[in-house]
């Protein structure tokens, strides 16, 4: 039987990414996600809305442009996998969790806010340096992070 394992995910952050280096130096970043989902309740026919929090974990270079770009609130689309990890905690207690290994983020909504132009900079060259505030401002500026 063949095996498939592969989670897209729209949400926004709800912390600021925590990065953090493995003893070998490897970064690795949390993203604490809200996916929302609205439906209709067949019972009232009454619009509601679910959340579901969602951590996802992103490794080396990716992680640390996560870690620059992104902060509480920030619309992301994620694509990875499924997976299970397990620990003894400082009791001794054996915990579980399921997270998403993130394999590619996608930056969504406005570019940050550029701080003003001093008087030294003039205007048109200032003009010129800022990305695109499209939906996907990181694309066009720099790529998809892969």
């Amino acid at each position: 039987m063949a095996n498939f394992n592969k989670v897209l995910l729209i949400g926004n952050l709800t912390k600021d990414p925590e990065l953090r280096y493995t003893p070998q130096g490897t970064a690795v970043v949390n993203l604490r996600l809200a996916v929302n989902r609205r439906f209709k309740d067949s019972r009232t026919q009454e619009l509601k809305e679910d959340t579901c929090f969602v951590t996802g974990v992103v490794w080396d270079k990716q992680a640390e442009t996560c870690n620059q770009y992104l902060h509480k609130g920030s619309p992301v689309f994620i694509e990875g996998r499924l997976q299970s990890r397990s620990w003894e905690d400082n009791s001794g207690q054996k915990r579980n969790v399921i997270e998403v290994r993130v394999e590619r983020v996608q930056f969504l909504g406005a570019a940050p806010k550029k701080a003003e132009p001093s008087f030294a900079d003039s205007p048109s060259q200032e003009a010129s340096k800022e990305p695109s505030t499209e939906t996907s401002w990181l694309e066009e500026s720099e790529g998809a992070i892969q």
